[in-house]
């Protein structure tokens, strides 16, 4: 559907659907874990049951523990899960109101989670054509109580570790590994190149703290019969089910794995940010949120966010055990013939990938709507491949590169 006629369905379903209903949740355990169940509903459409597994693994001891002993704490996170699970519902009308039941919401969280709908939907209204200001796109009502700020119990030392199947957390988990730090990784949805990870990590399986995560098909149905969809904040979604994860392992320390590119606006002169929620301001405001209004016990962070993408992949490229799992920046250290083995293709001969080779090297107007490296890391890792090429034999895509840069700086 062309981005007008999405921006005029986007009024017609705000006029028609003007509430979104948070509703509660519901929390139990079952054989094979800490089950969680979240209940929305739009006025005049539907309701959606999402359903989240927080799976037992080796940890089940441990985990009925810590949940009654912070019974309290559990159920304020899995409120709060609530609250960034919802807006993948919200969005498929954009109602103008969204009433929460459960606690009542101070006005400064009000401000934070609108901040939080509105970044994290940035690629979401840019790719339906949709106008809308922080001020105006909803309104957040709440009733109930206010929740206490609980201090959690029987909290180590411990580090969890999200593990995504890229690079990234694979560096973290090395150099947390070579720290002797006690590590538990973390997986949503465990499956294919994340699991290939803890085995090139040289981590148990059993080890891994796990969550099955499932969207409602009744979201599914209504995408498929034209309700808006899109982009939503991944990260954010894993943040807070990690302080779940932490509280439930008893692991005090979150140690993601966002580095400092992720900072870089993917369009130009916008606040549009494909990865706004691995952003730094993100977790800065991930972290004071948790801190204030659910617990200071909780320590969030990013282990590599000193670092850039080439910095990473320089040191990836000497994690020779981790290449068959995972890829152009590979390239600049390791050299084409060894990133075209590993990728089982040669990309950068590619010619079918020239347009997303030009939004990677800022060659187009906006950044690929990926996690990516900046314009100027890929533009540094293109350079360092065109120097380690033969002149005679230098790929498609490079050439492209080459041609490209001296027409705009000859």
């Amino acid at each position: 559907m062309h981005s007008s006629r999405k921006s005029d369905q986007y009024q017609m379903l705000r006029t028609k659907h003007k509430v979104f209903n948070y509703e509660g949740y519901q929390s139990a355990f079952t054989s094979e874990g800490l089950r969680i169940e979240l209940l929305f509903s739009i006025d005049g459409l539907t309701q959606f049951r999402p359903v989240a597994l927080f799976q037992y693994g080796k940890y089940k001891e441990k985990f009925v523990q810590q949940y009654n002993e912070n019974k309290e704490l559990a159920d304020l996170l899995i409120f709060n899960i609530g609250l960034i699970e919802l807006i993948s519902y919200w969005k498929s009308t954009c109602a103008p109101v969204i009433q929460v039941s459960g606690h009542l919401l101070s006005a400064a969280q009000v401000a934070w989670w609108k901040k939080l709908y509105f970044n994290g939907l940035g690629e979401f209204f840019h790719i339906n054509g949709i106008e809308a200001t922080v001020d105006d796109f909803v309104e957040i009502v709440s009733v109930g109580a206010h929740a206490e700020v609980k201090t959690a119990k029987h909290m180590d030392d411990g580090f969890l570790v999200p593990v995504g199947g890229r690079k990234d957390s694979a560096v973290t988990l090395e150099l947390l590994k070579n720290l002797n730090l006690p590590i538990i990784p973390l997986i949503i949805n465990p499956r294919g190149a994340s699991l290939e990870t803890l085995t090139a990590a040289g981590l148990d399986h059993e080890d891994l703290a796990a969550i099955s995560r499932s969207i409602d098909p009744e979201l599914l149905r209504l995408n498929s019969l034209g309700y808006l969809n899109g982009h939503t904040p991944f990260s954010a979604m894993l943040a807070f089910y990690s302080l779940m994860a932490s509280l439930l392992t008893g692991s005090r320390n979150i140690a993601l794995s966002n580095e400092s590119s992720a900072n870089e606006a993917t369009i130009p002169g916008t606040h549009i940010n494909h990865q706004y929620s691995k952003s730094y301001a993100f977790e800065q405001d991930f972290r004071e949120y948790t801190a204030k209004f659910i617990s200071p016990s909780f320590n969030y962070f990013s282990f590599l966010r000193p670092l850039n993408e080439l910095q990473i992949v320089s040191i990836f490229s000497k994690l020779d055990h981790y290449h068959a799992v995972f890829h152009i920046m590979l390239s600049a250290f390791k050299g084409t013939a060894y990133a075209n083995k590993i990728l089982g293709a040669n990309m950068l001969e590619d010619a079918e990938m020239t347009d997303f080779f030009d939004e990677l090297c800022g060659l187009s107007i906006n950044k690929p709507f990926e996690c990516v490296g900046t314009i100027e890391e890929v533009n540094q890792a293109m350079e360092m491949i065109a120097r380690e090429s033969n002149e005679g034999n230098m790929p498609l895509l490079v050439n492209r590169f080459l041609s490209l840069k001296k027409e705009q700086y000859p």
